[in-house]
C-alpha cells in the first residue's frame, strides 16, 4: 500500500448537526490523519486518510459499522478513482459494459485533464484511447494533460494546427517519459510505411501513448480494442452521438 493510505466513504441516512465533528474526533482519538475530504455524490462524504497501523482502520470500521445514522460503503486502499471522486466531489461516468470506458463532456475538461495527467504519471507500457467528434477538444486535453503530468509530449501524428506525419523521432524523443501522441485517422490512412512502422516501434516502447480515433485505429491495423488500457469519450454534450459515418466522411472527402 502507498504511504499507508485509506479510503473511507460513507452514506448519510442523516446528517444531525456534530455528526462529522464526531468522526473526526475519533479518527483524532485512533491517531489516523486526515489527509482529504469531500462530499462525493448524493449524500456520500469521502476521506482519504494516512495511518502507519492496520489494526487501527480495523478498529475504525468496527467503531463506525454502531453509527447510528450512517453505512460505511467503502474502506479500503485508494484506487485512482477514490482519489478522483474526493479530489472533485463526484465520481467518474463508467461505462456498465466496458470497465474501461469512461466518460467526460466538454464542461468537464479540467476533471478529464485532472483524470488523464493521473493516467500519465503510471510508468511503463500503456495505451490510452479517445474518442469524440471534431473540434471537441481531443487534443488539446491531451496535451494539456501531458503538462499536469510534467511529461514531455511528442505528435507522431496529428491535426491540431496542421497535418503531422513523423517517419522518424529524434533520440531524445524517443524517451519512455513522453507522451505519445497517435491520430489514428492520420496514421492509418493518411500516411506512408515508413511512419506505420515508427507507430508500430512506439506501441511497442514501455511508455504512454494516446490514440485519437481509437475505433478508426483498430479497424485499419492489426490491433484490438483489448490492446487498449483505458478509453475516454469526450463529447459536446451528454447526448452526442460519437458517428462513425459522418468521420469516413471527413476523411474521404480529406
Amino acid at each position: 500500500m502507498i504511504d499507508n493510505m485509506w479510503y473511507l466513504e460513507y452514506h448519510i441516512h442523516k446528517n444531525r448537526p456534530g455528526l462529522l465533528g464526531d468522526i473526526a474526533s475519533l479518527l483524532g482519538m485512533l491517531s489516523i490523519n486526515i489527509l482529504t475530504i469531500n462530499g462525493v455524490e448524493d449524500r456520500r462524504r469521502g476521506m482519504l486518510l494516512k495511518t502507519d497501523d492496520r489494526e487501527k482502520i480495523h478498529a475504525l470500521k468496527h467503531i463506525l459499522n454502531r453509527v447510528d445514522n450512517i453505512t460505511i460503503t467503502a474502506l479500503r486502499p485508494p484506487t485512482l478513482l477514490d482519489r478522483m471522486a474526493v479530489r472533485h466531489g463526484r465520481y467518474l461516468d463508467r461505462c456498465l459494459e466496458d470497465k474501461r470506458t469512461f466518460r467526460f463532456t466538454r464542461d468537464e475538461l479540467g476533471l478529464l485533464v485532472d483524470f488523464m495527467a493521473e493516467l500519465m504519471k503510471r510508468e511503463g507500457h500503456q495505451i490510452i484511447g479517445v474518442r469524440g467528434m471534431p473540434r471537441v477538444g481531443k487534443t488539446e486535453s491531451i496535451v494539456a494533460s501531458s503538462v499536469c503530468a510534467n511529461k514531455r509530449w511528442t505528435f507522431v501524428s496529428s491535426t491540431l494546427l496542421r497535418q503531422t506525419v513523423r517517419s522518424q523521432l529524434a533520440e531524445d524523443e524517443m524517451n519512455p517519459n513522453n507522451v505519445f501522441i497517435i491520430d489514428g485517422i492520420v496514421s492509418t490512412l493518411r500516411s506512408t510505411e515508413r511512419h506505420h512502422m515508427l507507430v508500430r516501434e512506439i506501441l511497442q516502447m514501455d511508455a504512454t501513448k494516446v490514440i485519437e480515433h481509437p475505433d478508426i485505429f483498430i479497424r485499419e491495423t492489426e490491433y484490438t480494442l483489448d490492446d487498449f488500457n483505458v478509453i475516454i469519450e469526450l463529447r459536446n454534450h451528454p447526448e452526442e452521438k460519437i458517428d462513425y459515418d459522418v468521420l469516413d466522411s471527413d476523411i474521404a472527402a480529406f
